[in-house]
């Protein structure tokens, strides 16, 4: 299952903009194409999830698949700003903003899963796009949390709270995931098919593209900085890994099949680097993106895509 996916084109591709970034090639992808894959990824993927359950009826699996994933995105938080705190020795609201990436999730690292876990025989519910939209925000609530208790800290004026709001609940990814899964709730498997060909025959070279250019940004992120000490960076794989494992072992312990444990897994080891970046420089502008950012986007993400994704596929069909 292991080299399966690691031989994989998307895969390949990711190391091909990795390698390409770290020899400092002047190979780019536009922003406006990176924006418009992105674009196609996330409304495909919400389409597809949509369809999927107009097919199979709202389920015990889905809510609680769902249930589980939000009660992670919660909780996964605490344990986070403790070891960030004591080993990575941040400050407070550095250490919570960091935490807050880690309780949310990644798309990309979730439509690279799915591509991935589909290609070794785990197929990957459609409901389960519903459960990443649901991933999303709770993260940064226990966040800004963490940053606020036990400290004095500013309130939020009400003009900030509704920009907040507005940036978390109304973000151009949740927008587009939710409202793709909703018109593919509602068009449903007929009124699918007509556009199908756009949105499942491109998909895969889309996704090994748009790959591409994360593997150049992940490398040019890390060459880059120097905000990241050898503690945090330990911090940055050791943090999906546990993350991960505990999410696969609860979600078979409550009997959920092993697509769905392996992809909760790996939501929950996935680090958010699009929605709670811009959630955080709104509430917590005293935070470091310098070290949130390197983290989630220079070294978890690219430890997920070649580690983590295969290694929790791994453990889900062991345990399941």
């Amino acid at each position: 299952m292991i080299i399966e996916t690691l031989t994989s084109p998307v895969i390949l591709f990711f190391a091909l903009g990795m390698l390409a970034g770290f020899a400092r090639s002047d190979l780019a992808i536009p922003e406006a194409f990176a924006k418009a894959m992105a674009i196609y990824l996330m409304a495909a993927i919400g389409l597809k999830g949509g369809v999927s359950v107009a097919e199979t009826g709202i389920t015990v699996a889905l809510a609680l698949a769902a249930a589980t994933g939000v009660v992670l995105s919660f909780l996964i938080p605490l344990p986070a700003f403790g070891l960030l705190r004591s080993v990575g020795r941040l400050d407070r609201t550095t250490a919570a903003a960091v935490a807050a990436h880690y309780g949310s999730v990644s798309l990309v690292t979730f439509i690279t899963a799915n591509e991935m876990l589909k290609g070794i025989g785990l197929a990957v519910p459609g409901y389960m796009a519903a459960v990443l939209a649901l991933m999303e925000t709770p993260a940064i609530i226990t966040g800004l949390w963490l940053a606020r208790s036990r400290v004095e800290a500013p309130v939020l004026g009400e003009a900030a709270r509704s920009s907040l709001l507005h940036e978390v609940l109304l973000n151009a990814s949740v927008v587009l995931l939710v409202g793709a899964f909703v018109i593919g709730l509602v068009a449903g498997k007929d009124g699918f098919a007509p556009i199908a060909p756009v949105f499942e025959g491109g998909y895969r070279g889309v996704l090994c593209l748009f790959l591409l250019d994360m593997g150049l940004l992940a490398a040019r992120r890390l060459s880059q900085t120097k905000a990241l000490n050898r503690r945090l960076v330990a911090l940055a794989v050791l943090l999906p890994v546990m993350n991960g494992v505990v999410a696969v072992l609860l979600a078979n312990a409550i009997g959920l099949e092993p697509p769905v444990a392996a992809t909760l897994g790996i939501l929950a080891a996935s680090a958010s680097y699009i929605a709670v970046p811009a959630a955080m420089r709104l509430a917590l502008p005293e935070a470091d993106p310098g070290i949130y950012l390197s983290m989630s986007l220079g070294i978890t993400f690219p430890f997920n895509i070649v580690v983590g994704i295969p290694l929790l596929a791994s453990l889900a069909g062991l345990v399941g």
